[in-house]
Formats: C-alpha cells, structure tokens, sequence
C-alpha cells in the first residue's frame, strides 16, 4: 500500500510539474510575441516614448522663460488697464459737462 501511496504522488507531481512547465512555455511565447523582437508592439511603444522625450526636453528651460515673459506681459497689461480707466472717466466726465 505504501508503494502505491508513492507511486501515485511522484505521478501526481509529475502531472503538476509537467502541466507548470507547460503553462511558463505558453506565458513566455506570449511575453515574447509582445516585446522580443525588434518590431514588437513593446519596442515600437518604446520608440514613441523615447521621441516624445525627446522632442519635449526642452520644456523645463523654456517654462521659466515664458513665465518671465508673461509677467512682464501682465504688468503691461495693467498699465493699460490703468489708462483705459483713466480714459473712460474723462469721456463720461466730458460727457456731462
């Protein structure tokens, strides 16, 4: 009995490894459909990444430039802001005079 008892685990393990091993076999086929090649969906997304770095690399430098810019274009725009009030008060006061 006790020779069955062995027999019949080293096939159930046997079985268990056997169908592990088949099922990391059909997982890395499919990891390597994905991304082992040069043209992959994985290597073509890589790309695209690494062009979009590339191309926006230059926003960090240039955001504090525009910042400075549009502050000096804001206070410009509040010294016209201050002599566009100072014109409407002097029509409406020409006006009622």
């Amino acid at each position: 009995m006790l020779i069955l008892l062995m027999i019949l685990t080293i096939i159930i393990v046997s079985a268990f490894f056997g169908v592990l091993a088949a099922y990391l076999f059909i997982i890395g086929k499919t990891l390597d459909a994905i991304g082992g090649s040069p043209d992959s969906y994985l290597a073509k997304l890589r790309l695209g990444l690494r062009a979009i770095e590339q191309e926006t690399s230059h926003i960090p430098t240039m955001v504090t430039q525009l910042n400075q810019n549009l502050t000096a274009t804001a206070e410009g725009l509040q010294v016209v802001d201050g002599h566009l009030v100072k014109t409407i008060a002097a029509v409406l006061k020409q006006e009622r005079s």
